[in-house]
C-alpha cells in the first residue's frame, strides 16, 4: 500500500452538517481498501481564483494509506459529487 494526501474543496454554501457528512462518506470508502491516518478540516478559506462562481471554499485534507486501485474510484467520487469544487491526491 502507498501512502497518499487528498485536499478537498467542498462549496461554502453546503451546511456544517453536510459537509461533515460528505468527509466521513469519503472516509469510509478510503476504509474500504485502505486505512486512513489524518483527517484536517482546515475550514473555509478564500480562493485563489474564482472556482463555479465561488471566492472561498471549505477544504478538507485526508491523509491515508491505500491500493493504487482505490484512488481512481475515490477520483471517480470526487468528480460526481456536486458539493465538491475541486479536489486533488496526491502520492507521498
Amino acid at each position: 500500500m502507498n501512502k497518499y494526501e487528498s485536499v478537498i474543496i467542498i462549496n461554502p454554501n453546503v451546511s456544517e452538517e453536510e459537509t461533515k457528512a460528505l468527509i466521513e462518506r469519503f472516509v469510509a470508502l478510503i476504509n474500504t481498501d485502505g486505512k486512513v491516518e489524518k483527517v484536517d478540516e482546515l475550514g473555509k478559506k478564500k480562493l485563489a481564483y474564482e472556482v463555479a462562481k465561488n471566492k472561498e471554499g471549505y477544504y478538507a485534507v485526508i491523509d491515508f494509506e491505500a491500493n493504487p486501485s482505490l484512488i481512481a474510484e475515490l477520483e471517480r467520487n470526487y468528480r460526481i459529487t456536486d458539493e465538491v469544487i475541486k479536489f486533488i491526491v496526491i502520492k507521498k
